[in-house]
């Protein structure tokens, strides 16, 4: 199994445990690379989406699992690399939300399979590998 990075998405899957695939995928991942990475991306999401919520208990579990979590810097490279494909996929008519492009971009920098359950929004971007742990 390629090392791989982890989409906003998958992660919650992970976290909150509610997908037999998605968990049985990461049990696996872990065994074999013994952590996960995200993007810091994926960490502002998770972050601001609980802080909104107010959810303090939450966020110290959260915290402390990205204490073993490799949480990948958004670097001037993967910021001009999210850029080209914002246009790409803007001139394409396709999905290009800043956060999915910056975590895009940090998976191509990186050399990692992007784990999402959100392939649409990511099918379209060149040389970026997919793979959905939700399924079978």
């Amino acid at each position: 199994m390629d090392t791989a990075l982890l989409d906003t998405d998958i992660l919650n899957e992970v976290l909150k445990q509610k997908n037999a695939h998605a968990v049985r995928h990461a049990s696996d991942y872990l065994a074999q690379h013994g952590q996960f990475a995200i993007s810091s991306m994926t960490l502002y999401e998770v972050l601001r989406g609980l802080k909104e919520k107010n959810a303090t208990a939450q966020l110290v579990r959260f915290l402390a699992f990205c204490q073993n979590t490799l949480v990948l810097p958004v670097l001037d490279d993967i910021l001009d690399c999210a850029a080209d494909l914002w246009v790409t996929g803007r001139n394409q008519g396709m999905s290009s939300m800043d956060a999915d492009m910056l975590i895009a971009a940090t998976a191509l920098h990186h050399g990692r399979i992007l784990v999402t359950g959100n392939t649409v929004h990511f099918a379209w971007v060149p040389g970026l590998r997919i793979l959905n742990w939700r399924d079978a």
